[in-house]
């Protein structure tokens, strides 16, 4: 099933034993000063142990006032150096291919993270940022230029195999190809030629210091999806004027930070979704050309090489998942591979908060030496209550350890909430962790219990050493007059199958939960409307998952009532409170829960001292909750 992928490839004189590439993400492991840290370096060097055909690490600031996170990679000076050839001897300890990615963030960073105003190539304010930056003057661009080449040079000293140029996903590099940004007039503005000059000055400048035969990797955003900006026919001239200026390969992303959602698309993009344009360039071009965007199997990597759309393949997202993915491809142990699932919570929903990034799937993701997995010293029975994700993560990772491990799940299936969670549209990928987790459990010899609940009598007649509690939550039923009617019911039990409902719905609760079974329901021809109490619906949601399903609810005229207060349900209608006047909506054929939950922690309080150790995850209900349980699910394994 698995060939192309396997094959070697050349970047320039760079020989890579496989097509597979981790791309450049930020990741805030790094110290303020720009060297790197132990962290990141075994963050890197945990894929290279897994066989990856060149890493690329995140952007690396070429001017310390060009960073756009506090705590990332820089190359601005010689005292850098020595702290990024460790991490480069330890890549190459593994037979592993580095390559570093140089960039400037121009307008989109702010002073508050470099101590000085942003710079540009016009004095034009990023949609998302909130700073005016200032236009650089034309002795500006060219110390910009040779900071580049420098960096370069650094980097080529400091043991790293290749360099890439950041062209794209709208930092200042991409700002000066895009008419959306770029509005000067003098050589470096109006036409596509002049918008490329910076560019190509940047190339040939590194390409001096680094010599003819030291690989220059360029990632560009084909297309940005703002109004008046770059399009894939602007970008298929731009690639060829970067081949002729001497880049050895283009990496082929999308998107800017007012498109953030089409830069690091979440599980409602589909697979593959910017590797058509890849294919554009690679139309045009002779070097080899990097597809990127949404592939997260191997098998869609392979495919999209056998189709001739692209050279290689990054899967960005995927690695931070499991780093293993080529070494359990090239095995044929594709059922191992643990998935992303699109959720971007880990990833980039924590970067935009200013933190370091994490993955919801794998919580080792950056904490590879806190969460190594060691043999327990001593072996001991151990129960876990509970088959949701966190109660599963944790069975997992005890019997890893080696202890005699027992799952209790009440129901008739392992998966818990997260089962519902999977149900709304564009949510069946989180159905892969479910079937991942499944998986671990029979490898590792977990003894599951289903339809069996655990209780202080099975405790008493088994004895365990140690008792996982990981019962999650159940749903919390607000006190709302005629709640306790036939009609209403919960979002829980509608995900489930549990009840069917009328035509006509009214949700009550605009969270995470409840839009996302309203865009079910909607999605199958039911008219629905939400009443929420707040001043928005998934006030807390990843902005770019709340994008896609605001545009699903507006696509299906879901109706969508804020700042409002359910007051009475009666049958056939509801009556709520909007700004202190009285309303109500009448037909109504059925009224769905969905305001939020509680813990279920009655048998954690039973076992008090009953048992020698005893340890509680916490709630997983809701989705963006489901972060958190998956990293007490390790931690509890690692515990016992």
């Amino acid at each position: 099933m698995l060939k192309k992928v396997f094959e070697p490839i050349k970047i320039g004189n760079l020989q890579l034993k496989n097509r597979l590439v981790v791309p450049p993400m930020v990741t805030n492991y790094c110290n303020t000063d720009g060297t790197v840290t132990e962290r990141y370096i075994a963050y890197h060097e945990a894929r290279a142990k897994g066989g990856w055909g060149l890493i690329i690490t995140e952007a690396t600031a070429v001017d310390e006032r060009g960073k756009g996170f506090h705590n990332m990679a820089g190359l601005w000076s010689d005292d850098q150096m020595e702290s990024h050839s460790r991490l480069t001897e330890r890549v190459h300890q593994h037979g592993g291919k580095i390559a570093v990615q140089l960039y400037h963030a121009g307008r989109q960073t702010g002073s508050h993270i470099t101590g000085v105003q942003p710079v540009a190539p016009s004095p034009i304010k990023d949609p998302t940022m909130d700073e005016t930056p200032r236009e650089l003057t034309k002795e500006e661009i060219k110390e910009i230029i040779e900071k580049f080449g420098d960096a370069a040079l650094r980097a080529k000293k400091a043991g790293y195999d290749a360099v890439e140029i950041h062209g794209g996903h709208g930092y200042l590099i991409n700002q000066f190809l895009s008419p959306f940004s770029n509005k000067r007039t003098d050589e470096y503005g109006g036409t596509l030629m002049n918008r490329v000059r910076f560019a190509v000055e940047i190339i040939e400048n590194v390409r001096k210091k680094v010599g003819k035969h030291f690989p220059i990797l360029f990632r560009i955003s084909t297309v940005e999806f703002v109004e008046g900006g770059l399009t894939i026919e602007d970008t298929k001239v731009i690639a060829r004027m970067l081949e002729q200026a001497g880049a050895d390969a283009i990496h082929c992303s999308t998107g800017v930070y007012k498109t953030m959602m089409y830069v690091i698309q979440p599980a409602a993009v589909p697979h593959g979704f910017s590797v058509s344009f890849a294919a554009e360039i690679k139309k045009v071009v002779s070097i080899p050309v990097i597809a990127v965007g949404r592939i997260n199997d191997p098998l869609i990597a392979e495919s999209v090489l056998l189709s001739d759309k692209a050279d290689l393949i990054s899967m960005g997202r995927a690695a931070l998942a499991d780093p293993e993915l080529p070494n359990k491809a090239k095995e044929g142990k594709l059922d191992e591979i643990l998935p992303c699932i699109g959720c971007v919570q880990g990833c980039i929903g924590r970067l935009l908060k200013g933190l370091d990034i994490c993955c919801l799937v794998n919580p080792s993701t950056g904490k590879e030496k806190e969460f190594a997995v060691e043999p327990a010293k001593e072996k001991k029975k151990v129960f876990v209550a509970g088959g949701g994700i966190a109660g599963m993560q944790s069975a997992i990772i005890a019997a890893k350890r080696g202890h005699e491990v027992h799952l209790y799940e009440k129901g008739d299936k392992l998966g818990g909430q997260w089962l519902l969670a999977a149900v709304p549209p564009s949510k069946t990928e989180l159905n892969t962790l479910t079937i991942w987790l499944k998986a671990q459990l029979d490898k590792l010899g977990v003894h599951v219990h289903l339809k069996t609940e655990l209780n202080e009598n099975i405790i008493e007649n088994e004895n365990p050493d140690a008792v996982i509690i990981a019962t999650g939550a159940k749903p919390f039923v607000p006190n709302i007059s005629g709640v306790n009617l036939p009609e209403v019911v919960l979002a829980q039990d509608v995900l489930a199958g549990k009840k069917d409902v009328g035509q006509s719905v009214v949700v009550v609760g605009g969270g995470l939960v409840g839009a996302e079974t309203a865009a079910h329901l909607a999605n199958h021809g039911k008219k629905v409307v939400i009443i929420e109490m707040q001043k928005e619906i998934v006030k807390d949601g990843e902005p770019a998952v709340k994008y896609f399903l605001l545009k699903d609810l507006q696509e299906h005229n879901v109706e969508i009532i804020t700042s409002a207060t359910v007051k009475e349900i009666k049958q056939g209608s509801i009556t709520f409170e909007k700004d202190h006047v009285m309303k109500e909506i009448r037909d109504v054929d059925n009224v769905v829960i969905a305001v939020g939950s509680k813990p279920e922690n009655t048998l954690a309080d039973k076992l008090q001292g009953k048992v020698e150790k005893l340890i509680t995850v916490g709630d997983a209900l809701k989705v963006r909750k489901a972060l958190e349980a998956m990293e007490e699910g390790y931690r509890a394994g690692l515990a016992v």
